[in-house]
């Protein structure tokens, strides 16, 4: 019969939500060159781009749900997607890389920037106690993995109840690791602009805390989600997404624990 489907793959109907996404990407990228060189109208112009990139990004994910609950992410479209998940988290890796690159490249040669003072961390800071509050955000991390690990696993054998108490307990750990982090920011006995080492720590843990945000919000939909029933044991890509890259958080977090306070800090008074 012409027409008929022949293949397990899914073939998307068209959609204005590219269209609609690339026009708020350019609305958001002009009203910050505005914003940045003191133009007028430049806030207003990011808000606008800020929420078409909003918009189109709940309606596009959205479409992706309803396209799974309609029979359309067979096994081997699941498979694709879980390709471009790792894909996402690969290129969301190499975005880390960056900034641990501009940490070590200081860090191992202070020599060569006559900012700090041929030694690391420059001379006379006080720094953070890696054993105070990043320690404890480092346990609370570790916690939340083995939370949404026991939400995956009560998934995959059915029990509802389990998933729904595992994603609650690794959204609040998610969202203390964010608070004692802004808590740990405001007393920061240094600002953003004073050196290398304070850039380069509020850019890399500052880039992290952000990705928690992201992946506590990824994890609340998945909440209410599972309260909806969407979920089974066989087709749950969306919650393994996002456990997924909370792993990941996790990871990184272990690699900036260790790399940037611990290491990057020793020697220094803490503060």
């Amino acid at each position: 019969m012409a027409g008929a489907k022949t293949h397990q793959y899914h073939i998307v109907n068209p959609s204005i939500w590219p269209l609609i996404g690339a026009i708020s990407a350019l609305t958001f990228f002009s009203g910050m060159v505005r914003w940045m060189h003191s133009l007028p109208y430049g806030g207003y112009i990011i808000g606008a781009g800020v929420i078409g990139i909003a918009a189109t990004m709940f309606s596009w994910w959205v479409d992706v749900v309803r396209e799974a609950h309609g029979g359309d992410h067979t096994p081997i479209v699941q498979l694709h997607l879980r390709y471009g998940m790792i894909l996402f988290i690969a290129s969301e890796v190499m975005f880390f890389v960056a900034w641990f690159w501009a940490w070590f490249d200081a860090s191992l040669f202070p020599s060569a920037v006559d900012a700090v003072g041929g030694v690391w961390p420059p001379h006379g800071m006080h720094v953070l106690d890696p054993f105070g509050f990043p320690l404890l955000n480092t346990l609370i991390l570790l916690c939340s993995g083995c939370t949404v690990t026991w939400a995956h696993h009560a998934l995959i054998n059915g029990h509802r109840d389990g998933l729904i108490k595992g994603l609650w307990l690794t959204i609040g750990l998610g969202l203390l690791f964010t608070s004692i982090q802004a808590y740990e920011y405001s007393h920061a006995p240094f600002g953003f602009k004073d050196n290398i080492y304070t850039s380069a720590f509020f850019m890399a843990t500052g880039f992290h805390g952000f990705h928690v945000i992201v992946g506590t919000i990824f994890l609340s939909v998945c909440l209410v989600r599972a309260y909806l029933g969407h979920f089974t044991p066989r087709q749950h890509f969306g919650f393994e997404a996002a456990a997924w890259y909370w792993h990941f958080v996790d990871v990184v977090w272990l690699f900036l624990f260790l790399c940037v306070y611990v290491w990057g800090g020793w020697g220094a008074q803490y503060h």
